[in-house]
């Protein structure tokens, strides 16, 4: 009897012929520790039912070399015999969680021919919407308000263009950056998440979660219930790099997500953008590294649109705040783009106390500027 005529014995075993391939794959994904590696590793023993038959088997010796250790091969053993492949299925489908295995019709086609695609693909919303140019925005989720308005903006004037905006849907830059392009409307947002679509992460980004799969597709290769686990996250970041025409970096410390998703691009040939910031800004310090490196500057959506072969796309909108005034200008121009307080504009500028005072106030109401404690922060074209 070969691998993939291994029957199964109760309940299960009466209805494996009803499930689709895409049910064993999820059972199998939903094992302890087992990453895109660890399936894939699985998967070359034989196919998905046959193998889940072989985890109820008393031993198997090439499924424990995957294992790699006997304890985690006994929770898998465990996990086979107490769980309920159709119910697992049954729930995926009760949550509108989508599934596609790996050179099946409904995967995605930007995924297939890539050098390590996932085995198995969840999804929210209509994968359908992964077609035309796209771009990942990504950067650190500690990032400033000058990063965020910058991702915003490019994600607004990209999606404006016609453009897909690929990123991880993390605080910080990826939130931004997806929020821009909800608020064009135009493109679809793509997004590709590291856990379970039942296990929202982080919680604030609830919303913008759902809109995400209203208005475009969430991506992963996480089961429901997969937590936000460490180990995840440079998984999705090859998806980030996979999907992308163009990656751009808006915000990055020296290491970090974002670091890796361009190692995941400069993999798979893609162009890598970086946003110049303020050199005394920790913020901006791999963005700074990856300019010094070679890599093409991004000022704005204009700049992306033509290394993508794109132009001619009105993008920006016009600034309609009213006009700062001779002081508030004293004021921008000796914040420039980073955190300030009082004192040190009142140094910059020569202005009173309580000119700066009256400034900063007129400014925040005007938004220009943002108010946090006592640090003030310049702030781009209002969202």
């Amino acid at each position: 009897m070969s691998a993939d005529e291994i029957s199964l014995d109760g309940p299960q075993g009466s209805r494996r012929e009803e499930l689709p391939v895409e049910a064993w794959l999820v059972a199998l994904a939903s094992l302890p520790a087992v990453g895109p590696a660890r399936l894939r590793a699985l998967l070359e023993v034989g196919s998905p039912p046959a193998v889940w038959a072989r985890l109820q088997k008393p031993h198997s010796e090439e499924l424990a070399q995957v294992a790699g250790k006997q304890d985690l091969y006994a929770q898998w053993q465990r996990a086979a015999v107490g769980l309920n492949v159709a119910d697992l299925w049954a729930r995926h489908r009760e949550h509108g969680v989508g599934v596609a295995a790996l050179g099946t019709p409904g995967y995605p086609s930007a995924l297939s021919s890539d050098v390590d695609p996932p085995a198995v693909v969840f999804h929210k919303g209509d994968p359908q919407v992964i077609g035309g140019p796209r771009v990942a925005i990504v950067g650190t989720r500690r990032c400033t308000r000058y990063g965020s308005d910058v991702a915003f903006e490019l994600g607004r004037d990209l999606a404006s263009a016609g453009v897909g905006v690929v990123s991880g849907l993390a605080l910080g830059i990826d939130a931004a950056a997806h929020a821009g392009a909800l608020q064009a409307r135009v493109a679809p947002p793509i997004a590709v998440v590291g856990n379970g679509m039942d296990r929202v992460y982080p919680e604030r980004n609830r919303p913008l979660w759902r809109a995400v799969a209203e208005q475009g597709v969430l991506l992963g290769e996480a089961p429901l219930g997969a937590p936000p686990e460490r180990w995840r996250f440079p998984a999705r970041n090859r998806i980030i790099a996979a999907l992308a025409d163009v990656v751009v970096v808006v915000e990055s410390h020296s290491s970090g997500g974002a670091m890796h998703t361009v190692a995941e691009a400069a993999a798979r040939d893609r162009s890598v953008m970086a946003v110049p910031g303020p050199v005394r800004s920790s913020a901006s310090d791999g963005c700074i590294e990856l300019l010094a490196d070679g890599c093409a500057p991004c000022r704005d959506a204009d700049d992306v649109l033509l290394v993508l072969g794109l132009s001619g796309a009105e993008t920006a909108p016009l600034d309609t705040r009213p006009d700062p005034g001779d002081a508030g200008q004293r004021v921008l121009e000796a914040l420039g783009w980073q955190p300030a307080d009082a004192e040190q504009i009142m140094r910059g500028t020569g202005l009173t106390m309580s000119e700066v005072a009256g400034a900063v106030e007129e400014l925040r109401v005007a938004g220009w500027v943002a108010v946090s404690g006592r640090w003030i922060e310049r702030v781009g074209i209002p969202r």
